[in-house]
């Protein structure tokens, strides 16, 4: 199923590539939304929500993806074909359109849990040398500059990237592999779980 999905959506970058250039608005509502939703709110966990993103994280994103550097199974699957035909101008226009779009809101989830994630957001864990994470992405998940915006997100989305920092699978962003380099699944499930109820 997700190959037909890459393929269905590389055959129509392919087709519309020359036109979504002149109309990243058309790209995002078009072929983009194919996996992240209209306006950038993904349903599918596996399809990272866009709404309300930094757009300086969304450029560095896109170009990555571009430039073949998010070596993730995700990446390669799905972006490394859809951002090869996107021009800076394009990367720009779209970074900006879905910062403009209003974020998901979903206070859900385990109370346990997000209590748990809580302590590890605002404080880190200082034994294991975990810094806060409120310090790089806001004090309510909400980003900022290169750091995304992790409020609304799916958590199992959250999860999957923070163990694919730790793993080395996603190694685009050095400082996120030193950041999850000790902590345990739990204590990566819990701060996903807390930065995405925001």
């Amino acid at each position: 199923m997700n190959k037909l999905i890459a393929i269905t959506a590389l055959s129509l970058l392919a087709g519309g590539a020359a036109q979504a250039q002149q109309d990243p608005r058309a790209l995002a509502n078009g072929i983009c939304s194919a996996c992240h939703g209209p306006a950038g709110r993904s349903v599918s966990p596996v399809f990272p929500r866009l709404a309300g993103q930094q757009p300086a994280y969304t450029v560095l994103q896109l170009q990555a993806f571009r430039g073949h550097l998010r070596g993730d199974p995700n990446a390669q699957a799905y972006m490394w074909g859809m951002a090869a035909q996107l021009s800076d101008e394009t990367i720009n226009a779209l970074a900006d359109y879905y910062a403009a779009q209003k974020p998901v809101q979903e206070k859900i989830g385990d109370p346990a849990l997000i209590a748990e994630g809580e302590k590890i957001f605002k404080d880190g864990i200082p034994a294991q040398g975990v810094p806060a994470c409120a310090s790089c992405h806001g004090t309510n998940a909400e980003g900022q500059a290169a750091f995304p915006r992790l409020a609304g997100q799916h958590v199992e989305y959250l999860t999957a990237q923070l163990l694919g920092f730790q793993s080395g699978l996603r190694s685009n962003a050095p400082i996120m592999l030193a950041v999850v380099r000790t902590m345990s699944p739990e204590q990566i499930k819990a701060a996903a779980a807390y930065a995405a109820s925001r």
